[in-house]
This record gives structure tokens, C-alpha cells and sequence, in this order.
């Protein structure tokens, strides 16, 4: 039952968005609950890791460069030149950027299990750019959008660090230390998780109900694209550049789900509410897109060797 009720996360986040935009102000009043949930977001996420999804990065080097490479290089690329394609504002235009720039998230991992991808793959490639992040999201940020808005620099690095690297790492130890203790939370980690995430979607919708009606279909086909753009992508230079088909998968599943929540918190943060639209449309479309392409694969496997799975409790991510 609570799986199913995790599954159904793209529902929860349309139905309170749908009553955060006629009923916006106990939701804007929350506004400043944004970053501290985003904060315990990545907190669950360390609390399904430990140090060996770090070492695994060491056996399957080829593959996890690949998949940073693309996932810095191409979504950024791409979120920019659909900005210009769509003639966007600074403030849409930078929330687009910021989608393209922030790590992968947890919700490939689940993608990943379902496409029968290498789970073990994904989330360490998932561990790693979300550390990678830290220091590459604000320096893309800066080059790519540096010319349309001020960028604080400084301060989203100083703000990734408290809302990303502290409560993942935090997470890591008390996953090492109090295992047993983990274990039994765990279930309950990825319902902690999406009640956060389908949260901070509403608050947003509510921040920019007035303008939503005007700017929402244009920015959701830009959404759509960049994400089908960033899944396409993935998997084709994967396969061309001779990885497996599980790798593929899973790296097309890394490159093209985004942890958009942090795009979402550091648009709050530093800019307008505009340039969290994207990021909120993003958090709800990756994972109907994910699912519907992890299951199309799942029912394409024949031949394929089971991948081992990891028994955490990601969650999808925002």
C-alpha cells in the first residue's frame, strides 16, 4: 500500500498544486519552508547510502565519467538553447539553466530498477553528481546565465554546501553508524520524501499563480523537451561511445531526471518565483516520463541480465 501510494507521486503533486493555485495563501505564507525541506529531502537521500556507493565509482570508471560528463554538459547545453529557441525572459530563461545544472535524482534510481538497468550504477553515479554539484551547478549557472542575470556565486556555493553536501553526508554516517536503526526508518523515508517534494511543488504554483495561466503551457513544453532532449541523448551517446545496453539505460535515466527541487530551492533562494516554474513543472514531469520509459524498456529486457539491486528507499525527487 505505501509503495503504491509513493507511485502515485505525479498525482499528489498535480491534485495541491491544482488547490495551491485557487487557494494560494496559506502556501504562500510557506515560502520560507522551501530551503529546510529541500535540506531534509537530501537527508533522506544520505540516510539510502552508504560509502560503498562511493567506492563503486572506482569499478566502472569508463561509465560513471560518461554519464558526469553528459549530465554537465548536455542538459545545461540544452535548457539554455530551448530558452533562446522559446525567446524567454531572464527570469525563465535562468530557471531553465538552473534545471540543466544541478545533479541527477533519486528518482533514476527507481527508473533504473524498473528498466532493468545497473542499479548499483545509477546510484553512485547519483552520490557522485549530487557531490560534483556542489561546486559545478553555481560555476554553470555563472557561465551560462551570468549575462542575463547577476549570479551570486559565493552564496549558492555557501547554500549547496548547507542544503546538499552537510545533510547527505550527515545522512551517510548515521546510515554507517545506526544501520540497524536505518533500516527500520526506512520504509517510511520515501513518504517523508514525497510529501516534502509534492509540498515545495505547491508553494511554488501558489508563489506564481497569477502568471501561471499566461506562462505555464509554454514553459511545460519547454520542459518536456529538454527533458525527451536530455533521455535521448544520454542513451545514444552511451551506446556510440560502446557501453552496454544496462549502462545506456541507465545512464539516458541519469542524464535526463533531474534533481529539480534544487533547481526549485535556489531559484527561491536567490531569484524571482518565475525561475522556479521550470523547476516545479520539471519535479512533476521527469517521473510520469521516467516511469513511462522504464516500463517500455522493462517489457523490451528479453536477453538482458538481471542487474543486483540495492534494497534502499529511494524516492522519486523533485
Amino acid at each position: 500500500m505505501l509503495r503504491f501510494i509513493i507511485q502515485l507521486f505525479p498525482l499528489w503533486a498535480i491534485l495541491l498544486s491544482v488547490f495551491a493555485f485557487y487557494t494560494p495563501e496559506p502556501f504562500v505564507a510557506l515560502k520560507a519552508t522551501i530551503i529546510p525541506l529541500l535540506a531534509f529531502i537530501m537527508l533522506t537521500m544520505g540516510l539510502t547510502l552508504t560509502p560503498a556507493d562511493f567506492r563503486h565509482v572506482l569499478s566502472q570508471p569508463k561509465a560513471v565519467l560518461i554519464g558526469l560528463v553528459l549530465q554537465f554538459s548536455v542538459m545545461p547545453l540544452v535548457a539554455l538553447l530551448i530558452a533562446m529557441l522559446f525567446q524567454f525572459d531572464a527570469d525563465l530563461t535562468l530557471g531553465m539553466v538552473l534545471v540543466g545544472c544541478v545533479a541527477g535524482g533519486t528518482a533514476s534510481n527507481v527508473m533504473c530498477f524498473l528498466a532493468k538497468g545497473d542499479v548499483a550504477l545509477s546510484i553512485s553515479m547519483t552520490a557522485m553528481s549530487t557531490l560534483v554539484g556542489v561546486v559545478l551547478t553555481p560555476l554553470l549557472v555563472e557561465l551560462l546565465a551570468g549575462q542575463v542575470v547577476d549570479i551570486p556565486l559565493a552564496g549558492m556555493m555557501l547554500n549547496l554546501l548547507k542544503i546538499v553536501l552537510f545533510p547527505v553526508l550527515t545522512g551517510v554516517l548515521l546510515n554507517y553508524f545506526f544501520s540497524t536503526s536505518i533500516q527500520r526508518l526506512a520504509p517510511l523515508l520515501p513518504l517523508f520524501s514525497v510529501a516534502a517534494i509534492v509540498l515545495i511543488i505547491a508553494i511554488v504554483v501558489a508563489l506564481n499563480a497569477a502568471t501561471l495561466p499566461t506562462i505555464g503551457p509554454i514553459v511545460a513544453l519547454a520542459v518536456v523537451l529538454h527533458n525527451t532532449t536530455g533521455l535521448s541523448l544520454g542513451y545514444l551517446v552511451a551506446k556510440q561511445l560502446g557501453l552496454p545496453e544496462t549502462s545506456c539505460r541507465t545512464i539516458a535515466l541519469e542524464v535526463g531526471l533531474q534533481n529539480s527541487g534544487l533547481a526549485v530551492a535556489l531559484a527561491m533562494k536567490f531569484f524571482a518565483p518565475a525561475s522556479a516554474l521550470a523547476g516545479t513543472l520539471f519535479s512533476i514531469w521527469h517521473n510520469v516520463s521516467g516511469s513511462v520509459l522504464a516500463t517500455w524498456w522493462r517489457k523490451h529486457s528479453h536477453g538482458l541480465l538481471p542487474q543486483s539491486v540495492k534494497q534502499t528507499a529511494e524516492v522519486p525527487d523533485a
